[in-house]
């Protein structure tokens, strides 16, 4: 079974087309614009090409694995086939689950609950949370920020051949930096894990949507990734990778589709035999729209080619980073250096400036959309800023002080459908703000950084 789509015809172009292209946002200065959305590390804009897939399947929406009706038969093919997309778009191997999930942080607290007994976990300070704190129910060793990619598979080297008992031990690593967009050394980190007898998940969440991941190349035990970043809307993830201490873990959650059999006893009680595919670990009614909408992006990805989307992106990255550069104030954040391969999010700070505010006034008067704040990754930031773990980074902080170390950053973020335009309105704003230094137009309200209304009738 298949369903027709109107995006099969459609035609890859450069970037690629996404929803909210021509949204207009008003400017605080007056009139509209259209919004400059450059926050793709925290959810990119879903490919229209996704979009128009969904909307061709919902119509013919149907229960999966619980019907022998036409429309649940085909969904029930749809989800798995959809489940054979990711596992091709990841290279993985012929013994390795594909597991359906909501998010990366969903795929890795599963993982987390899969591990067997004793296991010991590593895990630099330079993750994401929905890396770093799933494992709080296991032995943790949580490893200082390298300052080289040598010194990362250095580091985790050592404390591997150090730990104690030489038990089971699981390593996990980000692929891109949600921070620094710096590109992490994993196949050498999975080389290092396996010398030692340890597994490794990779955290692809920053990695897929910008470069391909191939599970066997890099030879790492699992990939989690999420779909929001992938172009790809929807609540829906995927953790793929080795099966066994998911097929001999408790099931993640307990329910239908996760049982194969349920029976009562004479004692009253239930026994319940269980999945050992990747059903075990997807109980309830699956979220097929949301699955489909994953394997769609993938397609997307790959009929688009990942060395044009390399190259075009790599070009967007040297022109962010040369404009930046040409503003004393801005400082740019890297944990490698300069010559570091990276995608395309970069995290800075302005001398002078509340991040919040350069944030706020990028939106108000720009309409340009970027991040503020510590990212989810609050040792990193920390570190990469020099700040203390009890100063406050939050909107309004006291920073805006000439020599004073900044509580939180600002990050700008592209990828495959971002525009060339959006690009050189971001640097052309950063310019004028930092020209300008009016942070004084933006103040904190509700937690917020809002722009000061009794001051914009200045601006």
């Amino acid at each position: 079974m298949s369903v027709l789509t109107a995006a099969t015809d459609q035609s890859i172009c450069s970037p690629l087309p996404v929803l909210g292209k021509d949204v207009t946002v008003p400017l605080v200065t007056g009139g509209e614009v259209t919004y400059a959305a450059l926050d793709y590390a925290a959810s990119a804009p879903a490919l229209q090409r996704v979009w128009d897939d969904v909307a061709a399947y919902a119509p013919y929406y149907g229960s999966v694995h619980r019907g022998a009706g036409y429309l649940s038969q085909l969904s029930t093919d749809l989800f798995e086939s959809s489940r054979e997309t990711v596992a091709e778009f990841l290279g993985c191997r012929a013994e390795d689950q594909v597991v359906f999930t909501r998010s990366t942080t969903d795929s890795l607290n599963l993982l987390a609950a899969a591990l067997p007994a004793d296991c010991q976990v590593f895990v630099f300070e330079t993750e994401h949370h929905a890396s770093l704190l799933p494992w709080r129910d296991a032995r943790v060793t949580y490893l200082n920020a390298p300052r080289t990619p040598a010194q990362a598979v250095q580091t985790l080297e050592r404390a591997l051949a150090d730990r104690e008992p030489y038990g089971p031990a699981l390593v996990c690593v980000t692929g891109a930096s949600n921070v620094t967009g710096e590109l992490w050394p994993v196949k050498e980190l999975a080389a290092a894990a396996h010398a030692h007898g340890a597994r490794i998940v990779l955290d692809a969440a920053q990695l897929a949507p910008h470069h391909p991941v191939d599970i066997a190349a890099l030879d790492v035990d699992w990939v989690a990734f999420s779909g929001h970043k992938l172009y790809a809307p929807f609540g829906s993830g995927v953790l793929a990778g080795r099966s066994d201490w998911l097929r001999e873990a408790e099931p993640y959650l307990a329910g239908g589709g996760a049982s194969r059999q349920v029976a009562r006893r004479a004692d009253g009680g239930v026994d319940v035999e269980w999945h050992t595919t990747a059903a075990r670990h997807e109980a309830g009614s699956p979220n097929v729209i949301g699955v489909y909408s994953i394997a769609s992006a993938c397609k997307a990805l790959t009929e688009a080619g990942f060395d044009s989307l390399v190259a075009r992106e790599q070009r967007l990255v040297a022109a962010v980073r040369a404009g930046l550069a040409e503003v004393p104030e801005v400082k740019v954040l890297s944990l490698f250096g300069d010559d570091a391969p990276r995608v395309g999010v970069i995290s800075f700070v302005v001398e002078g400036w509340n991040s919040s505010h350069f944030a706020a006034a990028l939106s108000a008067e720009y309409g340009i959309g970027v991040r503020d704040g510590l990212f989810c990754a609050h040792p990193l930031v920390r570190t990469l800023l020099g700040s203390d773990p009890q100063d406050v980074g939050e909107c309004g902080a006291p920073e805006a002080e000439p020599g004073q170390k900044s509580l939180n950053a600002i990050r700008v973020s592209f990828g495959a459908g971002t525009p060339d335009e959006h690009i050189e309105r971001f640097l052309g704003a950063v310019k004028e703000l930092v020209s300008e230094g009016a942070q004084w137009k933006y103040r904190t309200e509700g937690g917020r950084c809002v722009p000061d209304r009794g001051a914009a009738t200045q601006i």
